[in-house]
C-alpha cells in the first residue's frame, strides 16, 4: 500500500479549548491511517481576541460580553469542552475562571518556531500553559519558560518578544487566511484545497482523510 502524505495548515488560537480538542481528535485519526497517509502539520495564527488589552480579562465576563449568553451556558459549555477533552484524552485544567489574554506575542514565537521544524511541540505546550496551568501566553517570562520546557532558545526568543520579529509574518499570514473566509477556529486545511472547520471528532477525521487520499 501506498503512503500518501498531506500538507495541513491548522489555523487556531493557543487559547481556543476546540483547537486542542480538534488537533488531538485529528492527531489520533492520521494514527489511525498512519499506514496509508502522512502528514505535514503547519500551525498558522488566529487571534481570537486581538484587541485584548496586555492585563487580559475575566473569562466569564469576556464570554458574556461577546456572546451574550447566561452562566448556565457558560456552565453547559465548560461541562461540553471538558468531556469532548477528556474523549481525547486531553484533561484541561480549572477553566471555571481565570483570564482570557492578547496572544500575539505566542504566534510570533510559533512562526519562529516553525522556521526549526518545532512549531508542534511549542504549540502543545502553549495549549498546556494556558488550559493546564491557567498561565498567561502574553507574560514574556511564561513564554520563555514555555521556550526553555520544549528546548529551544532563550535568549533567542527573548530578543524576538523585545523587538517586532516576524510581527509582519505573522499578520501577513492572518490576512492571508482571513481572505480565504476563515473566520472561527480551529479550521483544518489540507492540501490548501479541503476545509475541516471545527473540533471534530476522530471519526470525522478519519473519514474526511481517506475521501482527500483516494481523491488525490
Amino acid at each position: 500500500m501506498t503512503t500518501k502524505n498531506l500538507t495541513i495548515d491548522f489555523v487556531s488560537d493557543v487559547s481556543c479549548p476546540w483547537c486542542i480538542i480538534g488537533f488531538r481528535a485529528l492527531d489520533q485519526a492520521l494514527e489511525n491511517l498512519a499506514e496509508q497517509v502522512t502528514a505535514d502539520i503547519h500551525w498558522q495564527p488566529f487571534e481570537l481576541n486581538p484587541s485584548m488589552p496586555k492585563e487580559g480579562q475575566e473569562i466569564n465576563e469576556h464570554l458574556s460580553q461577546k456572546y451574550g449568553i447566561s452562566e448556565q451556558q457558560l456552565s453547559q459549555n465548560r461541562e461540553a469542552i471538558k468531556q469532548r477533552g477528556l474523549s481525547v484524552g486531553y484533561e484541561f485544567g480549572n477553566r471555571g475562571g481565570g483570564r482570557i489574554y492578547n496572544t500575539f506575542d505566542a504566534h510570533r514565537l510559533l512562526h519562529w518556531a516553525g522556521e526549526q521544524n518545532r512549531q508542534t511541540e511549542l504549540k502543545l505546550a502553549l495549549f498546556d500553559l494556558y488550559f493546564k496551568q491557567s498561565g498567561n501566553p502574553s507574560d514574556h517570562e511564561q513564554l520563555l519558560t514555555v521556550i526553555e520546557q520544549v528546548g529551544l532558545d532563550r535568549k533567542q526568543a527573548k530578543t524576538i518578544l523585545d523587538s517586532d520579529t516576524y510581527e509582519q509574518e505573522v499578520r501577513k499570514s492572518q490576512q492571508h487566511f482571513k481572505q480565504l473566509g476563515i473566520s472561527s477556529v480551529p479550521a483544518v486545511i489540507i492540501n490548501s484545497r479541503h476545509l475541516i472547520s471545527g473540533g471534530q471528532p476522530v471519526d470525522v477525521f478519519e473519514h474526511a482523510l481517506k475521501q482527500i487520499t483516494e481523491q488525490s
